[in-house]
This record gives C-alpha cells, sequence and structure tokens, in this order.
C-alpha cells in the first residue's frame, strides 16, 4: 500500500477536542478500495461479530468485491458478520434491480453468506414508511451500534439519504430526495423515480464505532474540497463527520486533485 497511498493526513478540530478526521488519498480506485476491505477485515478479526453499514452504488463495488474474495479464502473471518442496510429508495417494486437491497444482495450478502439473521434492511415497498424506519430504529437499538459505517459522498453532500436541510432528522426516518439523487445512476431506466426514500439519520451514524467515507472519480472533487473545510453545517451533510472520534476518508487521485485541508 505504502507506494498507492500518496496522502495521509490526520487533521484534529481543536486542541480540547478528541475529534480528528483522517483523509488517506490513494493513486487510483482499487488502492483506495484495497485500504477500505483490508480497514473493515482488520475490524472483523477484532470483532468477529461485527455490524457492518453498507452502501449501494458504484463507490464501494470494488472494496465489496476485495470482501468477497477474502471470504473466499477465509470463510471463518466473515462467519459471524452481521450487515445492516444504511438506506433505501422508497416505493419501488420488491426485487428491482434499482433496489439498494438488489445491489447489496448481490455484491455483499450472497458472496460474503450473510444468511437472514444477519441482515437487516429497509423494505422499498413499505404501505407505511413511518413505521418502516420505526422497525430498523427498533432493530438497531437493540443490536447496534454500528461497528463500521461505510459512505459514500453525494455530490451535493449527501450521505446514505441525508439531504442538505435546515435541519436534520437524528434517527431513521423518511427523505424527501433531492433533484440530484433522483437522477442517481441507479435509477435511470426508471421511467418514475422515487420521490423519497428510507434512511438511518446522522446519529445513528455517529454513534458508529469507525466510519470509512469512500469518495471516488473527478464528478465528487467539488464535494470532496467542500468537505475539506473544517465546518459543520446541515446544509452539508457529510461535514458531520468532523464530529466523529474515528472517521476516515478514502479517496482516490482524481477525486481528490490539488487537496489542501482548510483551517
Amino acid at each position: 500500500m505504502a507506494d498507492s497511498l500518496l496522502i495521509d493526513y490526520n487533521w484534529r478540530m481543536g486542541t480540547a477536542l478528541a475529534n480528528s478526521l483522517r483523509i488517506q488519498v490513494f493513486a487510483n480506485y482499487d488502492a483506495m478500495s484495497r485500504r477500505a476491505a483490508d480497514l473493515v477485515c482488520g475490524e472483523l478479526k477484532q470483532r468477529p461479530n461485527l455490524l457492518l453499514c453498507v452502501s449501494a452504488g458504484g463507490t464501494p463495488t470494488r472494496a465489496y468485491e476485495l470482501l468477497a474474495a477474502r471470504c473466499v479464502s477465509e470463510p471463518g473471518l466473515f462467519r459471524q458478520l452481521r450487515v445492516l442496510q444504511i438506506d433505501e429508495w422508497g416505493g419501488l417494486r420488491p426485487g428491482d434491480p434499482a433496489t439498494c437491497e438488489a445491489d447489496l444482495r448481490t455484491k455483499v450478502v450472497q458472496p460474503l453468506g450473510i444468511g437472514r439473521n444477519r441482515y437487516k434492511g429497509f423494505r422499498t415497498a413499505a404501505t407505511a414508511p413511518a413505521a418502516e424506519c420505526a422497525r430498523v430504529a427498533r432493530w438497531l437499538a437493540a443490536n447496534g451500534p454500528i461497528d463500521v459505517c461505510i459512505l459514500g459522498l453525494g455530490s451535493n453532500g449527501h450521505v446514505a439519504m441525508n439531504e442538505p436541510a435546515e435541519a436534520l432528522v437524528p434517527h431513521a426516518h423518511v427523505a424527501a430526495l433531492a433533484e440530484s439523487s433522483r437522477n442517481h445512476a441507479m435509477l435511470e431506466h426508471l421511467a418514475k423515480k422515487p420521490r423519497y426514500g428510507f434512511t438511518l439519520g446522522m446519529a445513528d451514524i455517529l454513534c458508529s464505532r469507525k466510519i470509512l467515507l469512500l469518495v471516488n472519480g473527478k464528478r465528487k472533487r467539488p464535494a470532496l474540497r467542500l468537505l475539506m473545510h473544517p465546518r459543520v453545517t446541515s446544509r452539508f451533510p457529510a461535514s458531520f463527520v468532523w464530529l466523529h472520534r474515528d472517521a476516515t476518508v478514502l479517496c482516490d487521485r482524481q477525486a481528490a486533485g490539488s487537496i489542501t485541508v482548510r483551517r
């Protein structure tokens, strides 16, 4: 990893706080993904029944592939692993390939051999959305906290489906989707885009023992640059990772560009 790790920066918010944000820039997407997979496996070795909170979409795909390969060579490492889906599009047909669950079943749940008793997620077609969020919230309260939370960075600064707003909802809730989210690549084949989603809240995410925020590609560079300003605002939900005690941003050079961390 030494040759592919270009920048390793640990930034502390103030002298009286334990909170810090580690920023690691890698030469390419594959190296970034390998680091993410290695970190998850390292945590698994220390905590065999680890609760891994996973995001769907393109950014974590390679990391999931590497975890799947590791499961083939070391199946025992994943035998007690528990998986929690962080969010879901609302109102789609169950089993639709656009759902986050379909994406995660293909990339995580099936390759890692996660049984029904070790997986929890939102149901896209739930007829009572608020009750569905309450169901997941109860499960997390009884089975949490999250040990490792894998996040992506939205182009507008959203994490999971916590969209920029005047105020954020702390726990699992129904979220109105921003236009940029409704144009997500996962939804491109749909004639009718979802207008809401289910998501864990920022308080749920910040209660995680460890956060890994993965960012790749030039398209995410503007959002990553904004994140490098250590200012916390609900108008840019990703900024809340600055408040976490063990959060790491893993990014590739395309996303980082000439990255600098501003005071």
